[in-house]
């Protein structure tokens, strides 16, 4: 009897955890599917069609878009303390869910007790559909969490369509567990896009939802 219950329960085993090829595993593949993210449908619903008539682009390929986003953490007290470094990391590929790359000193700077090949910060670059998961909840839950928040400056733009955000704390991110934090640490996102000019950029962000100041870059 106890065989028998046993072949019974294998049977009754959900396909997506079963692992088995042909059939089975083609069924499995379609559960396992990840939901489109919100910011990425929204773009090809709503953002698209509206920056093609707001610029009177002649075709959709010609509309700007998000082509990654940039986290980069400065971690100079490194020198001093490798040990602030391997929180950057650890938090930092908490926030993104991403493995993240270790930057080192290009040059040795002695005054800063500096020297070439030190590990001085932590680098990652998302893409695709992490990428417009991160936007989302850097708009809709990071940056509302910042104290005395009144939107972000509009003058961040490079003049080639990429931005540049600032942020002084790591903790804003609600993944990080504030009671485990001994450093806090600042970091840069810089979105790189398609578009040709900082007012095509402004408005593309914009209408993801970005926070800015200002109804209008100059």
């Amino acid at each position: 009897m106890a065989k028998e219950k046993k072949q019974k329960d294998q049977k009754e085993q959900p396909v997506a955890a079963t692992g088995k090829k042909g059939k089975a595993g083609d069924e499995a593949k379609v559960l396992e599917e990840k939901v489109p993210a919100r910011l990425k449908e929204k773009y090809f619903k709503e953002i698209v069609p509206k920056l093609k008539e707001q610029f009177g682009y002649k075709s959709i390929m010609q509309v700007p878009k998000i082509e990654k986003i940039v986290l980069n953490m400065g971690v100079g007290q490194a020198v001093q303390d490798p040990k602030i470094l391997e929180e950057a990391v650890k938090d930092l590929e908490t926030i993104t869910g991403q493995k993240v790359s270790v930057r080192t000193a290009k040059k040795a700077i002695s005054n800063f007790k500096l020297r070439e090949g030190m590990k001085i910060g932590a680098k990652v670059t998302l893409r695709r559909e992490r990428m417009y998961e991160f936007l989302d909840r850097l708009i809709t839950i990071a940056l509302p969490r910042v104290r005395d928040f009144r939107g972000i400056s509009d003058k961040s733009f490079d003049g080639r369509g990429n931005y540049t955000l600032g942020l002084k704390e790591q903790i804003i991110f609600p993944e990080i567990n504030v009671d485990k934090v001994t450093k806090v640490l600042g970091m840069d996102i810089t979105f790189v896009t398609t578009a040709k000019t900082d007012k095509e950029a402004y408005e593309l962000l914009n209408a993801f939802g970005m926070p800015f100041r200002k109804k209008e870059i100059n």
